[in-house]
């Protein structure tokens, strides 16, 4: 199988409360929308790949099973943006993990996990064989 390209799809609860959230923000860039009204389609990017928010979902799931990963430059620099929105919920301030990755965890309106993660200079993730 040969992937052209990616994304992680959701079904926010109030679509116009999640475009916020991600476009406002977070700040991530819209790449492209689709359809008309207040369940329009919006696409983010996400990297090297993308996030679209599409349809409403009736209820949130209980507990998400999806997690979106967001690699940024630096955490601490990243925690300082968002400090004072209310819009955002942090699950966990900025923490080395043992295995060498700083991580901060939020949540979405709808309660999906969001890990904004820093590679330290000299962790294996920057390294190719």
């Amino acid at each position: 199988m040969h992937v052209l390209s990616s994304r992680i799809l959701l079904r926010p609860t109030d679509p116009e409360r999640s475009r916020r959230f991600y476009g406002e923000t977070l700040g991530l860039a819209v790449h492209r929308e689709f359809g008309t009204g207040p369940d329009r389609g919006t696409v983010y990017f996400l990297g090297g790949g993308f996030l679209e928010l599409s349809g409403r979902a009736s209820v949130p799931p209980p507990e998400p099973g999806a997690r979106l990963w967001l690699q940024v430059a630096d955490v601490q620099a990243a925690r300082e943006e968002l400090r004072g929105r209310e819009d955002v919920r942090v699950l966990r301030e900025p923490v080395t993990e043992p295995w060498g990755l700083i991580e901060m965890w939020l949540a979405d309106p709808d309660g999906v996990r969001i890990a904004v993660v820093e590679v330290p200079e000299g962790h294996p993730l920057r390294f190719r064989p």
